[in-house]
């Protein structure tokens, strides 16, 4: 009973940092958000869901496959060069104050920089930089490119998923171990001890699980900071004076964290969608009504 409590307590300071990775890349986002063009030409499109759902569908499997029946290394490779270009398309924004050409050579040597980084020294506080300035650039992108309506659909349609690739085909479990294992940036850690290194890092998560072995560090997936977050700024964005409505969907999901670390405190990998988007929507639905009476930005 006094381990239980112990670890328990040391997992206070880890889930408090973890909440204000929310703030963080949320507030950057919002902070961001006009230095981006939308994805989607019509953000009302429906079609606009279905086509961000078939793509993290596909690469789920594609990754799941390559993993199970070919080298994991060709994840590394693949998961890398994503992440090298999204930066670079995040940097040029960020850098458009300078000449054109410097922007973009800029742009390229610090999406070079970053990769090469994550390659050679994938440690924890490497991995948490990418981690911010790829979900807050993605966040921002998505936000401005989908209405409220269509990013409130897209949530419960990857609750829904979430829930079942965790808890009955557990293949998200099995993703979770092959980023775990190959170090990716798909992820933010924050270590319960110091002295942790994510490098030397050596049992999988369900090694860790059958064992009933603690793990030294707290892990959470960048898409459970990302995919509310795209609420937080469409709301943002497509209401008008909707920044009161945009942090009520940042508190409803920080309140949804905080009933997701009652179960995570006991030790059990759970599924973050259901509960962050849920505490996500419910955010904008009760503050949509308070300050404007009425479901507002859903464009209906």
């Amino acid at each position: 009973m006094a381990d239980k409590k112990d670890s328990e307590k040391k997992m206070i300071f880890p889930i408090f940092i973890m909440g204000c990775f929310f703030v963080i890349i949320n507030g950057f986002a919002l902070l961001m958000k006009n230095l981006f063009q939308p994805t989607f030409e019509d953000v009302n499109n429906p079609v606009n869901v279905l086509y961000i759902f078939v793509i993290i569908i596909v690469m789920t499997v594609i990754i799941l496959l390559i993993a199970r029946y070919w080298k994991k290394q060709v994840i590394q490779v693949i998961i890398l060069f994503a992440i090298g270009y999204t930066a670079f398309f995040i940097f040029i924004p960020l850098l458009s104050f300078l000449p054109e050409m410097l922007c973009l050579a800029l742009s390229v040597l610090l999406a070079i920089a970053l990769v090469v980084a994550l390659y050679k020294y994938p440690e924890w506080y490497i991995i948490d930089i990418c981690g911010v300035i790829v979900g807050a650039g993605a966040i921002a992108i998505f936000g401005i490119s989908l209405s409220v309506l269509l990013v409130i659909i897209l949530l419960v349609v990857l609750a829904v998923y979430d829930a079942i690739s965790v808890y009955q085909t557990k293949h998200m479990i099995d993703l979770a171990d092959t980023v775990m294992d190959l170090k990716l940036p798909v992820l933010l850690v924050v270590p319960k001890i110091w002295r942790y290194s994510l490098i030397n890092e050596t049992k999988t998560l369900k090694e860790k699980l059958q064992e009933h072995e603690e793990r030294d560090a707290f892990f959470m997936g960048l898409g459970d900071i990302v995919m509310p977050g795209i609420l937080v700024v469409a709301a943002y964005q497509n209401i008008p004076n909707g920044l009161p409505v945009a942090l009520s969907v940042l508190a409803g999901t920080l309140i949804g964290f905080s009933v997701l670390m009652t179960f995570v405190i006991k030790g059990k990998p759970q599924a973050g969608l259901p509960l962050l988007c849920s505490g996500a929507i419910l955010g904008y639905l009760i503050s949509s009504f308070v300050f404007f009476g009425t479901l507002v930005g859903l464009g209906i």
